[in-house]
Order: structure tokens, then sequence, then C-alpha cells
């Protein structure tokens, strides 16, 4: 599963899911542009790459802001003269809030960073695909995009906004030979869970719970999953949201 030189863009890859893509992708031989909002952990994903001989590139930027995402997209060219992948990861999960009582402005950084973010991503990558002839998308959703969880409507719906756009692209771009593809994790040792143990307590029994397999994922088990899914031997799939639970949502 060779994935030498290939160009490839991963938001959010300065902690979590997004750091652990971004070194997989470094070790299989990528070139990796890291975009974050947060510089100093996008800089230590680099610096982390490059003890390790990989090669790597770090852009400032904000997802939500379609002009930011344009600007990596361009930057990501003008470095290495293509884009082969990208992977739309950054994202946030406020909350608990019932629907009544969520703050409007919680909805509007939830959709603007998960749907939107991810919009962007596709809209200023797919035009270099398109004169490329091929390229690959990986949206992470999440397994919570299918089911619901009380207190997290915000995030459940952005979740699966992100799987619908992802099969809308796919459908879009089959023909220019570029693939589509949703990650939806299920509940992942991240920063993110992190803050939720802060606000909710029991949260690590509840999250558990709900999976058969009894423990959280490591980012570095979605990273695989990720990876796997943008190199040539998952040719054949597109369109499909990739759910990697634990079982969480087989019940």
């Amino acid at each position: 599963m060779s994935l030498k030189d290939k160009v490839v863009i991963v938001t959010g890859g300065g902690s979590g899911i997004g750091k652990a893509i971004c070194k997989l992708f470094a070790v299989k031989g990528a070139k990796v542009v890291v975009a974050d909002i947060n510089d100093e952990k996008g800089m230590e994903t680099v610096r982390e790459i490059e003890d390790e001989k990989g090669e790597a590139i770090f852009i400032h930027a904000d997802v939500s802001k379609h002009e930011d995402v344009k600007a990596v997209i361009e930057k990501a060219v003008k470095t290495f003269g293509r884009i082969d992948i990208i992977v739309n990861n950054a994202g946030v999960a406020p909350g608990p809030y019932m629907i009544h009582e969520t703050p409007l402005d919680i909805l509007d950084m939830t959709l603007n960073i998960n749907v939107k973010g991810v919009f962007y991503g596709m809209k200023y990558a797919i035009p270099y695909m398109l004169k490329q002839g091929k390229g690959v998308i990986i949206n992470i959703a999440s397994a919570v995009g299918t089911v619901g969880i009380p207190g997290f409507s915000c995030y459940c719906a952005s979740k699966g906004a992100v799987i619908q756009l992802t099969k809308v692209a796919a459908l879009e771009y089959a023909k220019n030979n570029i693939r589509v593809v949703a990650i939806a994790p299920g509940p992942t040792e991240t920063a993110l869970i992190e803050g939720w143990r802060k606000k909710i307590p029991g949260i690590d029994d509840a999250l558990k719970a709900r999976v058969p397999l009894g423990r959280l994922a490591s980012p570095e088990e979605i990273a695989k999953i990720v990876v796997f899914m943008a190199s040539d031997e998952a040719s054949y799939v597109t369109g499909s949201a990739i759910i990697v639970d634990g079982g969480e949502t087989a019940t």
C-alpha cells in the first residue's frame, strides 16, 4: 500500500485523528500538507513527521472561512504541483445541549466548521483533481451521523450532512475518476472526548456501554482505515460511509 510521493492535504492535522492520519500518510511515503487553526499543534505534527524522515508543511487555516481553505489548496499546489488526496477532517462537537437550550452561535459554529469546511475542501480541491484526471476525497463523518445521541443535535446533524455531501460528490465526479468516501468513527480517544469528560460525569462508562467491543478507538485505528481508503487498494470504493465504531451502530 505505497503512497510514495502522493500529495495529501489533511485539515485539522494538529491533533487527534487528524494528526494520526498525517503521520501515517508520511510513513507510507506521502507528502503531507498539515492544515490547522492551531499553529503550535500543526507545526508539532510537521516536526514529528520530519523527525521520522517524512516530508510535510504546515498551513494555517480556519476551515469555516472559505478563503482560508482556498489558500491551503493553492499553496499545496504551488509547493508540490498537485493534489492527490484531501482529507476533510477538521471538526468540533460542542455540547451537551438540549435542542431548546442550544445557543444559536453553537449551531452556527458547528455547521460552519463541520459542514461548510468539508464543502469548501471539496469545492476548491476538485478543480485541480479534474485537471489531473483523478483524485481521492476522504470526509471524516461520525457514526452518530447515522444514529441520534441526546444532547448533540448539532453534531449529529452536521455529520449526517457530511455523509450526504459525500454521496452526492461521489455521484457527480465518478466519471472523472475522483473517488469520495466518508469515514464514520465511533468514540475515539481524542481531545474531544477529553473535553466531554470535564463536562459530563460518567461519560467514559456511557460511551463504552454503547460499544460492543467495550472500549474507545485509538486515533491510529481510524487513521489506518483512512489511509487504506485513500490508497489504490480501495480503488473500487466510492460514495460509501465506512463506519468504524466497534459495533456501536450494529444494534
